[in-house]
């Protein structure tokens, strides 16, 4: 499911949306939030893993819990972090979008390049909420955040992991891993 084009934000209005978002590098319950990928994840990867975190805001709290843990983190957001001179040629172990694929304009083609970008092996860690069915969607509260534009579900992972050639798993309610 997606917003059609025309209803989108304009790029400032989606940059102020974003602004009023507290996600603090220190804030325990985000970083507890964001565990809930990261912990999977870390489990997964092999030591020192180049990772790019896409989207990770003005606040990348997931980066920090990374790094700590001896990963070498490229940051990459349109808004906050916008050089894309670091996803150039790039190669990494993991690739993260925590509350992100349901803002891209353009899923399938940021999707794509998130594949293109992973080494052998590599991770894609996605954190969302996902469609549940037509019924729910209608009174489901996640939809109404003007710069959501897309909407998941297990059939659409199904669908990504199947043109990969990757395998998925989630591990949360809100949290997925791809593996190629």
């Amino acid at each position: 499911m997606f917003v059609p084009p025309d209803q989108y934000l304009s790029p400032a209005a989606e940059k102020a949306e974003y602004d009023k978002h507290q996600n603090n590098v220190e804030d325990q319950g985000y970083r507890q939030f964001l565990s809930r990928l990261a912990e999977p994840l870390l489990a997964d990867i092999p030591p020192a893993s180049r990772v790019l975190e896409f989207g990770c805001g003005p606040g990348p709290a997931l980066a920090n819990m990374l790094q700590s843990a001896g990963h070498h983190v490229t940051l990459y957001d349109a808004f906050y972090y916008p050089d894309s001179a670091v996803l150039q040629h790039a190669h990494f172990d993991a690739v993260t979008a925590t509350e992100v694929i349901e803002h891209l304009h353009h899923p399938a083609q940021v999707i794509s390049a998130w594949f293109d970008y992973l080494a052998p092996r590599g991770h894609i860690g996605i954190m969302t909420k996902t469609v549940i069915d037509a019924d729910r969607f209608t009174h489901w509260h996640y939809k109404n955040d003007p710069t959501h534009v897309c909407f998941y579900s297990t059939e659409t992972f199904d669908y990504i992991a199947s043109k990969y050639g990757a395998t998925w798993r989630s591990v949360a309610n809100d949290a997925f891993i791809f593996k190629r």
